[in-house]
Order: C-alpha cells, then structure tokens, then sequence
C-alpha cells in the first residue's frame, strides 16, 4: 500500500472528481481511496480509466456504508461498488464504521467471502477503537489489513496506533490536515519555514515519521502536487517531537455513531 495516496471524501462533483483522480495519478500517486458514501465511485473509476497508468499499478480503496453491513448487503453493495468503478475487483475494502448493522462475525465473514471470492485483495476497518480493532484481527485470524482513521499532528491517537500496531494492523490516517487546521499552528509554520515548504507537507512527512499512510483530498493540480511533494520532506529528530508535544485533541470527525461516543 503506497504510503501517500488520495482522499476523494466530499470530492462530489464528478467531473472534478475524474480530473482529481487523473491528475493524481499521472503526477505520480498509485493510492486512491473512495467510499460508497461518498457517492463519487463511478467518477473515481473514470478517472482511474483516463489516466496513462495501468490499473493494476494502482491501490484503490473504498468502504461499505452502515446501513449495508449485512452480509447480503455487503455482497450486493461491493458488486455494485466495482460496477460503479469499472473494476474486477479492489485492493482494499472497508468497513466504513462499527455501527447501525455491523457485527463483528456475520459482517466480517461476508468481507472474507468476498475475499475468497477475488472480488477484494485486503480486508479493512475504519474507524475502529483498540477493543474494536482486536476483535475484528480474532474473528478474521488476523486477516485485518488496515484500519482508517481521523490522524493528525492535532490528533495524534497514540494509543490506537499502538493498538494497531499490536495487532499486525497498518494504520492510514483520512483528514490528515485536520480540515486545514495545521496551516494555524505556529509550531508546524515555523518547521515549514525553516525547510521551506507547507504545513501540510509537515505534516504528511511527520505521518509517514509515524509509520502511517495519509491519503489527503486535493482537488487542484497545485495541492496535488504540493501533498505529493511531502514524500521529499525529512524532519529531524527534534522537529518530531517539537510536532509530538503539541498536546492537542482537535477531533473534526465526531458524528453521534462514532465508537468513542
């Protein structure tokens, strides 16, 4: 799983949305992540079809939405997923959330159906708290691939990563710019200046320090590109932990069904 890739969350204009997807991908992205609830599959997919890079050079990602967990519901929404995206099959399915109709054992038994079936390469959870998170490794043999969660220096969940971690669990972090919200923080500017780039390369390059994929949306060429160019950015020992000390728990994710409510 590439270690940067692009987030497509309320990217809703289609037409936008396949140029994102193109543009991504032709500047040298190989991760795209979607979700069913995004309503944005299909222009996704066409812009996966209209890049110069073959598909299977790229990670695609989507999720099955609460109210298809189901096991029935999972097997009907993921063929329609792929249709949507004009693919055979993903690289990577999540359960988008633990709520409404997710159980542990009959929804993550459908995702291993799938598995077995070839329509999905990896098995993935999103949003998922440490208890959560092992459950689903022991009802899946430790077949969990990922989990996908809010992740940035204003969030920086130690304690989930660790749990992760424990369990054989990659972690890959969505808003990983907190909405914006690392352009205010003094400390991330100052870093940025000093090596002379933004504070959203900040931090995605402290991020991947952590050992976590980022997949920040982007929709201009520029911001793209900007993302992109995080990959060159290595912060110092002290820099890492100027960025670990920050101290703050600005959660921009928090609906009335997350686990932590």
């Amino acid at each position: 799983m590439p270690m940067l890739g692009l987030g497509t969350w309320e990217n809703d204009d289609p037409a936008q949305c396949t140029e994102s997807v193109r543009t991504a991908l032709e500047a040298g992205y190989r991760h795209v992540d979607t979700a069913q609830i995004y309503e944005n599959e299909a222009a996704v997919g066409e812009g996966i079809a209209a890049a110069d890079v073959p598909r299977e050079d790229v990670f695609l990602a989507t999720k099955v939405w609460i109210d298809s967990l189901a096991p029935a519901d999972v097997e009907e929404t993921t063929r329609e997923s792929l249709d949507r995206l004009g693919v055979d099959s993903v690289d990577l399915l999540y359960v988008h959330w633990p709520a409404r109709t997710y159980d542990p054992e009959a929804t993550l038994a459908a995702f291993a159906d799938l598995q077995d079936a070839g329509l999905i390469d990896r098995i993935g959870i999103s949003n998922f708290e440490p208890e959560q998170v092992a459950t689903a490794q022991d009802v899946l043999g430790g077949d969990v691939f990922a989990n996908q969660v809010e992740l940035h220096p204003l969030l920086p969940q130690p304690e989930l990563r660790e749990a992760c971690a424990d369990h054989g669990v990659e972690v890959v972090a969505y808003s990983p710019l907190a909405r914006g919200a690392v352009f205010d923080v003094p400390e991330l500017t100052e870093i940025a200046e000093a090596h002379g780039v933004s504070e959203a390369q900040v931090s995605l390059a402290w991020l991947r320090e952590k050992g976590v994929t980022a997949i920040p949306k982007a929709t201009s060429e520029a911001h793209i590109r900007d993302n992109a160019a995080s990959l060159d950015v290595s912060l110092t020992d002290e820099e890492v932990q100027t960025i670990d000390d920050l101290d703050r728990r600005d959660r921009r994710v928090d609906p009335d069904f997350g686990p932590w409510n």
